[in-house]
């Protein structure tokens, strides 16, 4: 059911047209480590919440995956089977005054689809703006890679720190020898015929800037956290962080998750009302807890920081 199977899709073209190799392997790791963040993030997203008191036949993993696909799913009850479901859905009919549509298309994964109406189903959508979560995760799945693949080149320029200037009639010769300089060889020997003056060496005088890019990737990850209602520190700073600036900073993320919560809870209200069942959802973190525990444990660790630097 993957739908990021199109970051790979124009690799055949790529090797049909030529492209040197090292291009390609360097666009490669791009798209595996896009596909590493993408794939991390969405797991994220479909964990969020816990839903309660739905029949067997609704399956809420597929709930939250096409939720974040998607603006909207529909529950309702399939009359032959007799069996409850949700599947995503399109709309079909007019709109009444507010904007909503007064009948809806459910659309199942091997064909099936059934038309419905607005007293048959209940809608639920992912968020107040009646939007999915894909484009945002997408654009922090791409800044995470970018910053982590900044981070893999600013190390291998530390461990290569130079730049060949040669004749092309050299290049092999050239290459060979970088070999067995980046491989660590104790001794080089060069060939007879080797033309030093045709040779110059290129520092690149790369500074080292990995610390940096982590503490830039750390604060984007946490951003994310706090996009989709998740406890962090969004907070980078050497000094001591006490509690109450964890707690404070905490109020971003709880209001985070309110827009994403609230379309659910008032689906589990239509549900219940219009189906007579006990639906709930809630988020799956208890968040007084966990965010004292956070504020706890960064302060703790602030502390045991400030000791070994005394010491």
């Amino acid at each position: 059911m993957s739908k990021n199977k199109s970051i790979f899709s124009n690799f055949k073209s790529t090797l049909r047209s030529g492209v040197k190799s090292e291009f390609l392997e360097s666009a490669l790791d791009d798209a595996f480590m896009y596909n590493y963040y993408y794939e991390r993030i969405v797991n994220l997203a479909l964990s969020c919440f816990e839903w309660e008191g739905f029949p067997d036949s609704v399956d809420t993993r597929y709930l939250e995956y096409q939720l974040f696909y998607n603006p909207q799913v529909t529950f309702f009850k399939e009359d032959v089977i007799g069996d409850y479901l949700v599947l995503k859905c399109a709309m079909n009919g007019e709109l009444d005054v507010y904007g909503y549509p007064t009948g809806w298309t459910a659309i199942g994964e091997n064909g099936y689809s059934k038309d419905l109406k607005s007293d048959e189903c209940v809608i639920i959508y992912n968020d107040l703006l009646h939007s999915s979560c894909l484009n945002a995760c997408r654009i922090y799945a791409t800044r995470l890679a970018s910053l982590d693949r900044t981070i893999d080149i600013n190390l291998q320029a530390q461990r290569t720190p130079i730049l060949i200037a040669c004749d092309e009639n050299d290049k092999l010769t050239m290459t060979n020898l970088y070999k067995q300089y980046a491989g660590g060889e104790p001794v080089i020997y060069g060939y007879k015929a080797l033309r030093p003056d045709s040779i110059r060496v290129l520092k690149t005088d790369a500074p080292f800037l990995c610390d940096k890019l982590n503490d830039m990737k750390s604060v984007l990850w946490n951003e994310l956290l706090t996009y989709l209602g998740i406890s962090n520190v969004n907070i980078i700073k050497k000094e001591r962080l006490v509690s109450d600036e964890v707690l404070r900073n905490q109020g971003g993320t709880v209001f985070s998750r309110y827009s994403r919560l609230e379309t659910r809870q008032i689906a589990c209200d239509q549900i219940n009302k219009m189906f007579g069942l006990n639906v709930s959802v809630k988020y799956r973190e208890n968040i007084d807890k966990d965010v004292n525990n956070l504020a706890s444990d960064f302060a703790v660790r602030k502390d045991d920081e400030e000791g070994e630097t005394n010491e």
